[in-house]
């Protein structure tokens, strides 16, 4: 099968969604199938197009399951809202006319939102050659903004929630994380075919973050030596509440034992920094390459998921399986009884407590810093309970079912 695949970021970018896109795309090549990749220039590390990638807005690049282009991204930061939508509209404008004009003759067409938009660009692709649209949601997008209060104008959301279902409606199937993302894409779809959306989850590589000794050359390098660290890995963005971790840094900072790691870089970044000043027990850690993400994650002998209250109907982490990997315990501050905080309980690989809730967060931190029997009991349930989950081959298979079948739909209905 021919498959053409639009996404934000692609390997070596080292964005989560790029982590998964990048995976997917390799299990389905292993299972035989040739593919077009169209995606942006590696930006997501510093929001700047990475210096070894700058000169030319657009390259194409051969490989042995097919091609990879790539595009400018025309990055922005995130807090400016004009400026982020001139920059979906242009990636999008050339993702168009690469996705239209690609020579690769797909059998079905892909996209990963958001950004929202570029689910115009595989519509587009589709439509024009009568294959089926595969639309996958990682966040509900204008949801997420809204939550966030990042999109106010009425108008721009009644716009954006517009487009949402005009895509929807468009996709032979939708595919999301998790069943609360089901509910919340079938209400919008209402009755027109809302069994076309299907739970895909994202996956973690078990292989590949394996339980490591906690004494890493990543604790010599930052000068953490052998005080219990408390990690917070990932982008630093308006979605997650981490001033609940400067917080809990402040009530903690009599302890010499204790140590809080920020580790990431994003479009809040600079504000975090500028509430943590005089905190000397809490350390900021740029993003690291993504070979390191194993030794990062075995540094920590705690992992925080802070999640604003409300995203945790709209967006599932991926970081979160990937800490569960690693054996190590989690604090997850989000909604109750959402994907997070029961496969938290479920896994019995930590603790949930409400979202933006700063005493019950410090008090779940205090809690396991305290006891390391029980951080290591956690810890290897976490590892258990992903040995379980499904892997990126079983991923790609899910998703090499779902092609076939919506190809299969089109033909009959044709017929």
């Amino acid at each position: 099968m021919n498959l053409l695949v639009l996404c934000p970021h692609f390997a070596p970018d080292v964005a989560p969604t790029g982590e998964v896109m990048t995976a997917i795309a390799t299990s389905l090549a292993a299972r035989g199938h040739r593919l077009h990749i169209v995606t942006a220039l590696p930006w997501y590390r510093d929001h700047a197009v990475e210096p070894e990638w700058t000169g030319r807005p657009w390259r194409t690049e051969s490989t042995e399951w097919g091609a990879i282009t790539r595009l400018h991204p025309f990055p922005t930061d995130k807090a400016n809202i004009p400026a982020r939508a001139l920059a979906f509209a242009g990636f999008t404008g050339l993702a168009t006319v690469a996705g239209v004009f690609t020579r690769s003759r797909p059998d079905a067409v892909m996209v990963m939102s958001p950004p929202l938009p570029l689910g115009v660009s595989g519509w587009l692709a589709s439509a024009l050659r009568g294959r089926p649209f595969v639309f996958n949601i990682q966040d509900v997008f204008p949801d997420v903004a809204v939550e966030l209060g990042a999109i106010t104008d009425r108008r721009v959301i009644a716009a954006a929630s517009w487009l949402e279902r005009f895509l929807y409606r468009r996709a032979d199937a939708v595919t999301v994380l998790s069943d609360e993302l089901r509910d919340n894409v079938a209400a919008k779809l209402g009755d027109h075919h809302p069994e076309r959306v299907h739970v895909i989850p994202n996956f973690v590589d078990t292989d590949r973050v394996r339980p490591r000794d906690r004494h890493t050359s990543y604790r010599d390098e930052f000068d953490l030596g052998d005080r219990l660290v408390v990690m917070y890995a990932g982008n630093v963005g308006m979605s997650q509440s981490l001033d609940l971790v400067v917080d809990a840094a402040r009530r903690f900072r009599d302890r010499d034992d204790v140590v809080f790691v920020i580790n990431g870089g994003g479009s809040a970044l600079e504000d975090v920094v500028a509430s943590a000043r005089g905190l000397d027990n809490l350390r900021f850690v740029g993003m690291q390459p993504r070979e390191r993400l194993a030794e990062v994650l075995a540094s920590a002998d705690v992992h925080v998921v802070p999640l604003r209250r409300g995203l945790a109907r709209s967006s599932v982490p991926s970081k979160l399986y990937s800490i569960l990997a690693s054996a190590r315990p989690v604090v997850a501050s989000v909604d109750p009884d959402t994907e997070v905080s029961r496969t938290v309980e479920r896994a019995g690989a930590g603790v949930a407590v409400p979202p933006e809730d700063p005493a019950a967060f410090a008090a779940a931190l205090g809690e396991l810093l305290d006891h390391p029997e029980r951080r290591a009991s956690m810890g290897a349930s976490g590892r258990s309970f992903v040995e379980d989950w499904v892997s990126p081959a079983a991923v790609a298979e899910a998703y090499e079912s779902l092609f076939e079948s919506v190809r299969l739909e089109r033909w009959r209905r044709r017929g």
